[in-house]
């Protein structure tokens, strides 16, 4: 099974060369550490690909990427993992590492195979040309959450590193999020600090409670928190930001933008 792409030329190009192209401009030449986990956001490449690329830039791809994404459809389990042996993008394929997946699927008892949740779930697919632009050799797997609570996303975190633990090679954990959306560039700052001081703080219970007490629209909260929950599980000690913008920056509208951040953890 083959997982196709859903949002090819209308999120980034469908033509392959143009979109190499694309990736080498918002991919910078910069010298790149390891990392447990990384946090991209996954509108519009025009809008967001500047902010997703430079924490590419920043962070080693290595040959086996686990992507956390959230639900934006409803559809589907949960905790949705996909089943596919292959994500197409106008790159190529990406082969599905069914070792990690049977891995996750065994440490993490709330996750299900589920197609449904990623048919035309984008924030998960966006990642994907980056990860093949930074690495041609990568192998994925994928996993769509819609898990509200903190303890389901704690055993999920928790689940996750066991697996990566009993996997035995490198992985790195990609969560997609966007941050504040359809406020001013001003409210939006203000609210997303909150939120990037609980990553700061390696505070993933903290990151789901601001959000939710303040009304911070970051729509991969759940992602976001389950990977700094397995990061953390695996050794990691500190997030740092990346990079941080608005979709205002682009189009010139500061009063009802969407920002975006990234972030990476080690």
């Amino acid at each position: 099974m083959v997982r196709q792409p859903a949002v090819a030329g209308k999120f980034y190009t469908g033509d392959p060369d143009r979109l190499r192209e694309e990736l080498s401009a918002m991919v910078p030449q910069w010298e790149a550490q390891s990392a447990l986990g990384i946090i991209a956001p996954h509108a519009g490449y025009v809008y967001s690909g500047k902010v997703a690329g430079k924490v590419y830039a920043a962070v080693r791809i290595p040959d086996t990427v686990l992507v956390l994404g959230p639900n934006h459809t409803g559809a589907g389990s949960a905790a949705a993992l996909s089943p596919d042996t292959e994500w197409l993008t106008p790159l190529g394929t990406v082969p599905v590492n069914r070792r990690l997946s049977q891995l996750i699927l065994e440490h993490a008892p709330l996750v299900r195979e589920d197609a449904l949740a990623h048919r035309f779930e984008h924030s998960l697919e966006v990642q994907v040309p980056f990860l093949q632009y930074r690495n041609p050799g990568v192998s994925i797997a994928a996993i769509c959450l819609a898990i509200p609570d903190f303890p389901s996303i704690s055993r999920i975190g928790e689940g996750i590193a066991k697996a990566i633990a009993a996997y035995g090679e490198e992985v790195l954990i990609v969560a997609s999020s966007d941050m504040t959306h359809f406020e001013s560039a001003v409210q939006a700052k203000a609210k997303d600090d909150l939120a990037l001081a609980q990553l700061a703080d390696m505070s993933p219970e903290g990151l789901l409670r601001v959000c939710r007490d303040k009304g911070i629209t970051m729509c991969g909260v759940i992602p976001a928190a389950v990977m700094m929950v397995a990061a953390k599980a695996l050794g990691a000690t500190s997030c740092r930001l990346v990079h941080y913008a608005t979709s205002g920056e682009v189009n010139g509208d500061l009063r009802n933008v969407v920002a975006y951040a990234s972030l990476l953890v080690s």
